[in-house]
């Protein structure tokens, strides 16, 4: 949860004064896996598209990231993935890299660039520590500020005025009873859920590999993994599973699920690799959409962001991404100096369009596994995009032209209108449904 104070118009006063705008803000201070962050000590990436929107907002953090031991990998160079039709060819694009490391490692170095720039600019900030946001400030029509609490001894509370508060707080957001407090409606949610669980575990290679692995699930088999390097020569296995295929949270049963994959390569690396900490599991997977961005969804002074507007299954990876899409979505609606009538519904509605791609494409993989659990059901227009994205990802295994603009969504990189390209959609809807190869690409392909 952020609190922002805009710097103008200037006080009433006889002299005019400037002054920096205020942030209050919870962050960690070192490096540690959080009790906020259930998920964060399962695989974390952050997307070609997420990295160009951090570089927008923090330039130089992607380096400083990389100073700090995350691991970039280039896709689908150094991505090798089997999907529920074969392996996918392997090609050096130069289009997509992405960043791969611990959660802690890049909460504390983005929070460190933001800290030092801060410092560097004038800007104020302040950091509370052991602190939680427990309500919003203000009536119905605005809001005014945030009310947080101290868990140290005494439990003190505290009153933040602000003249924009931001909700940051992730999956656990409690806005909707927040605003619920002030006399305003909950927004309307949709909700998918394939039931999906997944554990991960920490290993260090013997002999790293040259390349992650990606096991996508498959007819008879909806179980798959993800192997990826990060900081500190270690090394995290992800594996996910849908209802009654849950992976295990107990080490000696870690590799027998590798070994149902049915992809003995995998299985026959991790084997030589030494564990270096017990499995996680994480079972809190469903693409839960709140729409703050309906006509009325917020009152001003009041924006909601990416994982506390727009949840995805956590299993693709696209939560960081989003969360800097959105970040810059809001930087975009607030240019113009100063707050206005109507600026939290434009700023909603434009965080809103940051996570359209990311809801797609994990809807579009979710929802067949979701058929006969408790969700919004799909409408025809839902119906046909799966349809045609699942045609499209199939044809994206071995075709360079539709597995170009396939990575180009996945990594959130460009619209979804780039899958309705001429030159795809024809390839996609009239070539035959494709099938992959039959065994890792070990090679690159010119």
């Amino acid at each position: 949860m952020a609190a922002w104070r805009d710097p103008w118009p200037p006080p009433r006063s006889s002299a005019t004064r400037t002054r920096s705008p205020s942030w209050s803000a919870i962050a960690l201070e070192q490096p540690v896996f959080r009790k906020g962050v259930p998920q964060g000590r399962h695989l974390h990436v952050f997307l070609s598209g997420g990295c160009r929107a951090l570089e927008k907002l923090l330039p130089g953090a992607t380096s400083e990231l990389r100073a700090a031991g995350a691991r970039l990998l280039e896709a689908p160079r150094d991505v090798i993935t089997r999907a529920s039709n074969g392996w996918h060819r392997r090609f050096h694009e130069g289009r997509h890299t992405m960043i791969s490391c611990t959660r802690p490692l890049f909460d504390t170095t983005v929070r460190a660039s933001v800290l030092a720039r801060a410092a560097g600019s004038g800007t104020r900030v302040e950091v509370l520590q052991a602190t939680e946001a427990i309500g919003l400030l203000g009536g119905a029509d605005r809001v005014t500020g945030v009310r947080v609490r101290s868990r140290g001894t005494g439990r003190a509370e505290r009153d933040l005025c602000a003249d924009l508060v931001v909700d940051a707080s992730g999956r656990g957001s409690r806005a909707p009873g927040w605003l619920a407090e002030l006399g305003r409606r909950a927004p309307r949610e949709e909700v998918v859920d394939a039931g999906i669980g997944y554990s991960t575990r920490m290993f260090r290679p013997a002999e790293p590999l040259e390349m992650s692995v990606v096991i996508q699930p498959r007819p008879g088999c909806p179980r798959g993994a993800a192997w990826s390097p990060v900081e500190g020569g270690n090394w995290l296995l992800t594996l996910a599973g849908v209802r009654g295929h849950h992976p295990p949270t107990e080490g000696r049963a870690v590799l027998d699920f590798v070994q149902a994959l049915g992809a003995p390569e995998l299985y026959e690396h991790l084997r030589t690799c030494e564990p270096v900490s017990p499995p996680y599991g994480y079972r809190d997977t469903s693409n839960r959409r709140r729409h703050y961005d309906a006509p009325g969804g917020v009152p001003e002074g009041f924006v909601v962001v990416a994982d506390a507007a727009c949840t995805f299954n956590p299993i693709y990876g696209q939560g960081m991404s989003v969360a800097a899409l959105s970040g810059l979505a809001l930087r975009g609606a607030l240019a113009g100096g100063g707050l206005r009538p109507g600026l939290a519904a434009a700023a909603q509605r434009a965080v809103a369009r940051a996570g359209d791609t990311a809801w797609l494409t994990a809807v579009g993989a979710d929802r067949p596994y979701a058929a006969g659990s408790d969700t919004t059901p799909p409408g025809a227009a839902e119906r046909a995009q799966t349809w045609y994205f699942g045609r499209l990802a199939d044809r994206a295994a071995i075709d360079p032209v539709v597995g170009a603009a396939f990575r180009d969504i996945t990594h959130l990189a460009a619209p979804p209108s780039r899958l309705l390209s001429p030159a795809v959609a024809l390839r996609t809807m009239l070539l035959p449904r494709a099938r992959g190869l039959a065994s890792p690409p070990l090679r690159v392909e010119p």
